[in-house]
């Protein structure tokens, strides 16, 4: 790299290629550098657990950076490049061939990883993780020979995997710890209503068993016992038991971590010539340090910190969603989930639609629900704006949430 200021992204996924893209537009004599360990132009995950599995797409068909790539944006990209090691005091990456890569800024966006349960250790027949590309291509091929699936983990990624398996005719079974199924972004109605959307649809869920052994059969099958003296049999397992933070880098070199790389409403590090973004960072929430993982926070924190990183002084204020497709639905929350909202009103929409609202006192707080993108939208920007609104008046199905919105601002 010759002059100008020189900025290192550690990491090809969605909050690395985003930092990227949003630096060379603060600053457009910087020279940027994205350093991925995969062998490919960076590409959305999404897909993986649901077109790229039955089939519909491939990996590559979806670009992170659009069709013209990352370098196509005037960033620089290194595949399969691991870096090893932080030299903080040298500013400098070191990679796995040795090579030393100097930085003026340096951006860590390494993203996380699968959180691999003992029961089901990584390589053991039959049993996978998804993460990657080439962990999407072993399952789907995997898929294509299997007539059982079993499931641990009754989260999005593991009810988007069992929602693609059964369109594909697969005997299909979840096996979730907790009473409910999505129990981190959904309440006790909506996650009913999920389940039972899943079981018309031929997949088995059993909540509250928690696996304790997996079992070869002599048929070649897999049999997973439960505390509860149930078994299961299967061809295949997917786990998908959730995820943890990738802060190794960080933690080696000494920078703040816990349970992710600390980082500030900028996405500095306690190092101020290091910054973090997306699923690796912890950073300053509502009521105290967090930690998300989906794709438009990724996006979104890895271009703040992107321009922070280029000279920029904006400051990260999030309103999270997320979005699921799973069978006919789509789901999708936004905000903040509240634990124990003070009110909760359910709100239908359209044909098979449904919103839920929560309140934390008199704010509204946290809107998720199923078929609803257009509500779902407005009232993002009812949360974005914190617009006081009622209860009863999202409890009003023929009451337009966006007259609502008009008659606020």
């Amino acid at each position: 790299m010759s002059s100008g200021r020189r900025i290192v992204i550690v990491g090809g996924g969605p909050a690395g290629v985003a930092a990227g893209l949003a630096a060379k537009q603060q600053d457009a004599a910087a020279q940027v550098l994205v350093l991925t360990d995969e062998r490919q132009e960076p590409y959305e995950k999404p897909p993986l657990s649901k077109a790229v599995l039955t089939g519909k797409a491939m990996p590559h068909d979806a670009p992170i950076a659009g069709p013209k790539g990352v370098c196509g944006h005037g960033v620089r990209l290194e595949l399969g490049t691991v870096v090893k090691a932080l030299d903080r005091g040298a500013h400098t990456v070191v990679t796995n061939t040795g090579e030393r890569i100097v930085y003026d800024a340096l951006l860590l966006a390494t993203g996380s990883t699968n959180r691999v349960l003992p029961t089901f250790p990584c390589g053991r027949r039959g049993v996978h993780y998804l993460r990657t590309e080439a962990e999407a291509r072993a399952l789907k091929a995997r898929l294509e020979q299997s007539r059982s699936l079993l499931v641990v983990g009754g989260g999005l990624i593991g009810l988007e995997v069992a929602a693609s398996a059964a369109e594909l005719g697969i005997k299909t079974s979840v096996m979730e710890i907790a009473p409910c199924i999505l129990a981190r972004v959904a309440n006790a109605e909506l996650s009913a209503l999920i389940h039972e959307r899943h079981r018309t649809r031929g997949v088995d869920i059993r909540v509250s068993a928690a696996p304790t052994a997996v079992r070869d059969l002599p048929d070649g099958c897999l049999a997973v016992d439960t505390e509860t003296g149930d078994t299961v049999a299967a061809d295949l397992i997917v786990v998908g038991a959730g995820v943890a933070p990738d802060d190794r880098l960080a933690r080696e070199a000494g920078l703040a971590v816990s349970d992710g790389i600390m980082v500030d409403r900028h996405g500095r590090t306690s190092d101020p010539a290091i910054f973090a973004a997306g699923d690796c960072a912890r950073f300053p929430g509502p009521r105290g340090p967090v930690r998300l993982e989906n794709w438009r926070h990724a996006q979104e924190h890895g271009a703040i910190a992107g321009r922070n990183a280029a000279g920029g002084n904006v400051a990260y204020d999030v309103v999270p969603s997320f979005w699921s497709e799973q069978h006919d639905m789509y789901i999708q929350g936004v905000g903040w989930p509240v634990a124990q909202p003070s009110v909760c009103v359910r709100r239908p929409v359209g044909a098979g639609g449904l919103l839920f609202f929560e309140f934390e006192g008199p704010r509204l707080a946290y809107v998720s629900g199923i078929n609803a993108q257009r509500d779902i939208a407005i009232a993002r920007r009812l949360i974005e704006r914190n617009i006081p609104v009622d209860a009863s008046e999202v409890a009003d199905a023929d009451k337009p949430l966006a007259a609502l919105l008009k008659a606020k601002v």
